[in-house]
């Protein structure tokens, strides 16, 4: 199993940006497609963003496309997901997670990190 250590949330106003970082360790990403999600309080958590091992592939939730970008550095075992244009409904707990397939929207696995808090303020 991959352990992932999630950080770069914080408080925000909305409009503003934010860019989650996260690290694998104990092993490496490798070639796994590796997505985002999140959870509000009281909800389910859902997907946000999922992208291929070489980085050619990237998709999104409807709710954040066109504002939020996923990207990797498979040298540094770390994923990113740059937030911008914030709103409030985007306040949630934020993990990241290896997918099953590309193109999926489900985890591999229930091995889930801390996540990290975003919070975005009107």
């Amino acid at each position: 199993q991959v352990q992932v250590v999630e950080s770069g949330g914080g408080l925000v106003q909305a409009g503003g940006s934010l860019r989650l970082s996260c690290v694998a360790s104990g092993r490496t990403f490798g070639a796994s497609t590796v997505g985002w999600f999140r959870q509000a309080p009281g909800k389910e958590r859902e997907f946000v963003a999922g992208i291929s091992w070489i980085s050619i592939g990237t998709y999104y939730a409807d709710s954040v496309k066109f504002r939020f970008t996923i990207s990797r550095d498979n040298a540094k075992n770390t994923v990113y997901l740059q937030m911008n244009s914030l709103k409030p409904e985007d306040t949630a707990v934020y993990y990241c997670n290896v997918l099953d397939r590309y193109g999926s929207r489900v985890a591999l696995d229930d091995n889930w990190g801390q996540g990290t808090q975003v919070t975005v303020s009107p």
